[in-house]
């Protein structure tokens, strides 16, 4: 015979999980806090850095754009829109929001 017979045992006692509604607002007060601090507040200082990236770009800084085209700024036409050589002589127009990262920034120049 393949099968063998299986016994049924008695429970055991049980115990009580019954929490109580206020246990379950500290849990969720509890969860809120460390959702805000591992998630939210680190988005917002990357948000923070990066609006405060693209409103300090000026003529001379080498950057990267969201495509991967890498240039250097030429001109900065208004607030959400920059003029960007990525080759000699050619030039293009790209929103500030399309650029991803700042390469270099041009040395100030000591005017005497």
């Amino acid at each position: 015979m393949l099968f063998t017979k299986a016994y049924a045992q008695s429970d055991a006692p049980s115990i009580n999980s019954v929490t109580s509604p206020l246990e379950m607002a500290f849990l969720f007060f509890v969860l809120a806090v460390v959702w805000y601090f591992l998630l939210i507040r680190p988005q917002r200082q990357q948000f923070k850095k990066r609006s405060e990236m693209l409103h300090n770009l000026r003529r001379g800084d080498s950057i990267v754009t969201a495509a991967g085209i890498i240039g250097k700024i030429t001109k900065v036409i208004d607030d959400s829109e920059v003029e960007v050589e990525i080759s000699e002589g050619v030039r293009v127009h790209v929103l500030r929001s399309y650029i991803s990262e700042v390469l270099s920034k041009p040395e100030p120049v000591m005017i005497k």
